[in-house]
């Protein structure tokens, strides 16, 4: 039973739109299936990488160092609006987007440590279900990496596929300038609550 209730928590959290989804979707719309192939592969090994790294260390030590995510929370934030403004000002032209390049496997794994939302749910995947599985602490911690692998995989290509999709719908330049300011700004969006962690955090500090 807990292992469905982590299916749904993965299906639910992967699934849903976020700097991941918004970024192959856009990656499918300007680049194709081919060319944004390694990026979503890079989510959907870099996703079960980092479940396993803060399954069997770091989560101590954040706990221990909590400074540390507050750290790591702004220079998430600072290289998500880096990833935006590369989005709205990406080449709009057939031949320009051609030479444009997406994000490679290795980028878009290591994104993941810096992407807000992916820490919300590791952090919340490592602290509610791998406790409750039978198996030992690093088998479980494994296991969670297997679910968002095999459960999470599915729900990024939905993603790349629906931005192939739009691609077919964006047939001239101005379209495409509209679809990636739109989607630029949706992940400007995503980061307010992170902001808002980010000014709280700061306000420890200063009083």
């Amino acid at each position: 039973m807990v292992y469905v209730s982590l299916a749904l928590f993965v299906i639910a959290t992967c699934g849903t739109p976020g700097p991941n989804n918004n970024m192959i979707m856009s990656s499918g719309v300007n680049h194709g299936f081919r060319r944004s192939f390694p990026h979503a592969m890079g989510i959907n090994v870099g996703f079960p990488v980092m479940v396993v790294a803060v399954g069997l260390g770091i989560d101590g030590l954040l706990r221990d160092h909590p400074e540390v995510l507050d750290l790591l929370r702004p220079a998430g934030a600072a290289y998500l609006l880096y990833l935006a403004w590369r989005i709205a000002s990406a080449p709009v032209g057939e031949e320009e987007r051609g030479e444009a390049r997406p994000l490679s496997a290795v980028q878009a794994a290591l994104f993941q440590f810096v992407n807000p939302k992916s820490w919300v749910m590791v952090v919340g995947a490592v602290t509610t279900y791998a406790a409750a599985l039978d198996g030992g602490h690093v088998w479980n911690i494994v296991a969670v990496a297997l679910v968002f692998l095999v459960f999470g995989t599915p729900c990024t290509f939905f993603w790349l596929l629906l931005g192939i999709g739009l691609k077919r719908v964006l047939n001239r330049p101005r379209q495409f300038r509209v679809f990636n300011v739109s989607m630029a700004v949706l992940l400007v969006l995503s980061l307010i609550p992170v902001i808002v962690e980010i000014v709280e955090s700061a306000g420890k500090y200063v009083s």
